[in-house]
């Protein structure tokens, strides 16, 4: 299994909490294949790929 991919780290980014919404809607529109989600204890919006069915 393929680790989880960091796409924004929260703990060192400037971004507020609007840009960082914005920022998930591009991610995930930019990597359909992944499920995008927040993880509390990387401090980080992370992915990973999207199980098969």
């Amino acid at each position: 299994m393929e680790s989880d991919k960091i796409f924004i780290d929260i703990r060192t980014s400037e971004l507020t909490l609007t840009q960082v919404l914005q920022e998930i809607q591009k991610i995930q529109a930019e990597n359909p294949d992944y499920e995008i989600f927040l993880d509390g204890d990387a401090h980080a919006i992370a992915g990973r790929i999207k199980a098969r069915r």
